[in-house]
């Protein structure tokens, strides 16, 4: 965690972003010295950071499940709980990743039209279309990287409400006979779980990329 990470973590963060004053929010962190420039990379950071976690927890939940199509005997409500912890952290990873895509968006919007609205200050011709140019550039990269985030985030939904669905099954019908009864969820959940990974990983060398292209 870097400080400039810290520093967007701090109170000024809560009370700002709570009231919506987007503009008084970034004003306040470029008197600090804090460009929309630099709070937009940390955020594209922190999602790619996010979505390293996501994946590592739904690779932890379809681990979870195989091992419930591989049950032999014991409490298979211990079996149902954990199965459901495992939901219950995929969902909390999953709205992790969601929260930090809007806040990059956000961040994004406010940095375009601010680049936008000063190409109008140049009285170098040459200097605004060197900036024109480059603000062009930058939206390209950036729009390839958000499309990439969209469609792993778009993933997600399928394979949290096939584990919502599993672990509600389980949960009323806490018996042997289940088991088989789900036996044939297993094949497509890691069809799904291996799909919504390699997005994600697109995603986070597309965010690798975009976090280069900016310093």
């Amino acid at each position: 965690m870097t400080l400039k990470s810290l520093l967007l973590g701090a109170t000024l963060t809560t009370g700002l972003m709570l009231s919506g004053c987007q503009s008084a929010y970034y004003s306040a962190w470029e008197k600090l010295g804090v460009e929309k420039r630099d709070i937009m990379v940390d955020r594209v950071e922190n999602a790619k950071e996010s979505q390293e976690e996501a994946q590592e927890q739904f690779s932890s939940a379809l681990e979870e499940f195989s091992a419930l199509m591989n049950f032999d005997g014991g409490e298979l409500e211990d079996v149902y709980n954990d199965l459901n912890d495992e939901y219950q952290a995929s969902k909390s990873a999953a709205e992790k990743v969601s929260s930090r895509i809007n806040n990059v968006e956000s961040v994004a919007d406010a940095l375009f039209d601010e680049w936008e609205d000063e190409l109008e200050s140049y009285q170098s011709a040459s200097l605004r279309r060197e900036s024109e140019a480059k603000l062009r550039e930058t939206r390209t990269r950036y729009d390839s990287m958000l499309t990439a985030m969209r469609r792993a985030e778009d993933k997600m939904e399928p394979v949290l409400q096939a584990l919502e669905d599993n672990v509600l099954y389980l949960k009323h019908n806490l018996n042997a006979s289940a088991i088989g009864a789900l036996q044939g969820e297993l094949s497509q959940m890691q069809g799904d779980i291996s799909s919504l990974i390699e997005d994600m990983n697109s995603a986070i060398s597309e965010s690798d990329a975009f976090i280069k292209s900016m310093k």
